[in-house]
């Protein structure tokens, strides 16, 4: 069975994954697809062992470009300045070696290296077989058995992942949106994809200026209220082709409230085999509801950030900001 967790950005994912993660059997591979190349990741047909290989040592140049300036967030895990690290920030690093690999090793550079070495043995095949292949490989290489795939920001690309996956179980968890969207605003790296999308960029710069502008200025609430919204809107396409066993929705603060049930329903729709410590080793991540941070908006950005959100919302169900 292929597992796939599915969200906006900053919905709480990384929190489900890192729960999901003490279960014995599951190893939880994280920010692997979004991190490839977009153009190349699901691409049709047969492909080559080699010509995935190749996708695994492309770079995602945006997050590069932001680390090579100095920032970073807590997504990002390869080990830059270690002694053995191979890479320095900015240089172009592979996509698997930001997030998905130095959580699985603490040599990410061996990892990823054998890892691109059995890319290269594998059959020409789907980009659904090889992903299987890769991640079964991954899961066995960290001392489990079964894979559960999540990547920030999935749920806009939802539609492409079914069609690559039309058999797999998913887990959408979701936020609210007004909530979601200021914590992805606070992110760089969000603020210069946005920035790129909506052309958010100070004319008549030179492009060091315009890009260091777009890292450093918060977006308008209402562009980064659309944004979180669009996500939805494009994700949900995919609903109408998938039966109803194969997902499920969690919000974000039932997790936070009342883990173990929530928990025990993941389990369950993901078919995990019985862990009797699992329950209480993932419901032991919880460290409280985050403190709101629409509250501290002036009047006017909340309802400028509500009504961007709202299309968003009424997709969830969530017809008011908690």
């Amino acid at each position: 069975m292929e597992r796939f967790i599915v969200g906006t950005g900053r919905c709480g994912s990384t929190l489900l994954s890192t729960m999901l993660a003490e279960h014995s059997d599951v190893v939880s591979i994280n920010e692997f697809l979004a991190e490839l190349d977009p153009g190349h990741r699901f691409r049709a047909g047969p492909i080559s062992g080699d010509a995935v290989a190749e996708l695994l040592g492309m770079e995602l140049r945006v997050v590069n470009e932001v680390l090579g300036r100095g920032y970073t967030s807590p997504e990002v895990q390869y080990p830059f300045g270690a002694p053995r690290a191979r890479y320095q920030a900015g240089d172009p690093l592979p996509a698997p070696l930001l997030s998905a690999l130095p959580r699985l090793s603490e040599d990410p550079d061996a990892l990823f290296d054998d890892f691109v070495a059995f890319a290269r043995s594998l059959p020409s095949q789907p980009m659904a077989d090889h992903y299987c292949a890769l991640f079964d490989w991954l899961a066995q290489q960290a001392g489990g058995s079964i894979w559960v795939e999540r990547s920030g920001a999935s749920i806009a690309y939802l539609p492409d992942l079914v069609d690559v996956f039309p058999r797999a179980r998913f887990v959408h968890i979701h936020r609210d949106g007004p909530e979601a969207a200021l914590s992805i605003r606070a992110y760089p790296f969000f603020r210069l994809g946005m920035a790129m999308i909506f052309d958010l960029f100070p004319p008549d710069v030179d492009e060091e200026t315009a890009i260091r502008h777009a890292l450093e200025t918060p977006p308008p609430v209402g562009v980064v209220g659309q944004y979180w919204s669009d996500q939805l809107l494009h994700g949900f396409r995919a609903l109408t082709h998938l039966d109803r066993d194969q997902i499920i929705e969690v919000r974000f603060e039932d997790l936070l409230a009342t883990p173990r049930p929530v928990l025990e329903r993941i389990a369950e729709h993901f078919e995990l085999p019985t862990d009797d410590r699992f329950l209480d080793l993932g419901a032991a991540h919880v460290r409280g509801l985050p403190a709101l941070r629409l509250p501290a908006l002036p009047a006017e950005e909340q309802e400028a950030l509500r009504r961007a959100c709202r299309p968003g919302q009424v997709l969830l169900g969530r017809t008011a900001s908690a």
